[in-house]
C-alpha cells in the first residue's frame, strides 16, 4: 500500500498497520483508516501501540507519526 489514504490537506505521517508501513494524513482517526483500508471490525480487536482500542473509541482515536495499529481477532477461552 503505497498510495495516501486522503488527499494531502495536512501533513503526512507513516504508521504501520498489521506490520506493514503505509503514509496517510495526519489528523487521521483509527476510524477513518479502517474504513480507508476497507476492514469491517466486526468481531475484531484493534490496538494502537500495544493499547486496545475500543470500538466506540475509535472515532476519537487520532493516529501520530510511528504508531503501530493491529486488527486481530481475540481469543476467548476459559
Amino acid at each position: 500500500m503505497t498510495a495516501m489514504l486522503q488527499p494531502a490537506i495536512h501533513a503526512t505521517v507513516n504508521i504501520t498497520f498489521n506490520g506493514q508501513a503505509i503514509p496517510l494524513s495526519s489528523r487521521t482517526t483509527l476510524a477513518a483508516l479502517l474504513a480507508a483500508l476497507g476492514q469491517h471490525c466486526t468481531g475484531m480487536a484493534t490496538a494502537v501501540n500495544g493499547d486496545f482500542v475500543a470500538r466506540e473509541e475509535r472515532d476519537a482515536c487520532v493516529l501520530e507519526a510511528g504508531d503501530s495499529v493491529t486488527v486481530f481477532r481475540p481469543i476467548v477461552g476459559g
